[in-house]
């Protein structure tokens, strides 16, 4: 592991250190990890749309709209490559929130979940996404989350005798 050491002005370091007790981080160490994973993750996501991720859409929907239940399902059957699972829930009589687990090329994941998003009686549709990279281990590929350049990876692999 490497130290980095860091010179913050004072309302920036003031502020940084605000988000470690309010988000209950036990050392700054591991707040400025979080953030830096998010920030290279969200580099790689938009750099690299034909590599793969893992995503949570999430969205609420009026289920009394003409047949929107319908294309909703239809559109996940029609994406059953992208989708892994779906969870329901009825939120009052007339909406329900549903989440669905998506897994598959960053560019692909999105669009499925703009298309469902833009359905009318779709509303507050959000998508998180998780950068994903293969990794080749006892004979096959597991998907693992990507934050670090793939030549870092590669090396640090090299070093432990195995394949990236």
């Amino acid at each position: 592991m490497k130290r980095l050491t860091m010179s913050l002005d004072d309302p920036l370091a003031d502020a940084f250190e605000a988000l470690v007790r309010a988000r209950g981080y036990g050392n700054r160490s591991e707040a400025f990890r979080d953030l830096l994973r998010e920030d290279l993750g969200s580099v790689r996501l938009h750099d690299r749309p034909d590599e793969p991720c893992v995503a949570v859409l999430s969205y609420v929907y009026n289920h009394h709209q003409r047949k929107l239940a319908l294309r909703l399902t239809d559109l996940q059957h029609a994406h059953h490559e992208l989708t892994v699972s779906t969870t329901h829930a009825h939120l009052d009589h007339d909406h329900c929130i549903e989440t669905v687990i998506l897994r598959g090329r960053t560019a692909q994941v999105r669009a499925f979940a703009a298309s469902v998003i833009a359905q009318p009686g779709v509303s507050h549709g959000h998508l998180h996404l998780v950068p994903m990279a293969l990794h080749h281990s006892h004979g096959h590929a597991h998907l693992a989350p990507a934050t670090a350049p793939q030549a870092a990876r590669s090396r640090r692999a090299g070093r432990r005798g195995g394949g990236a």
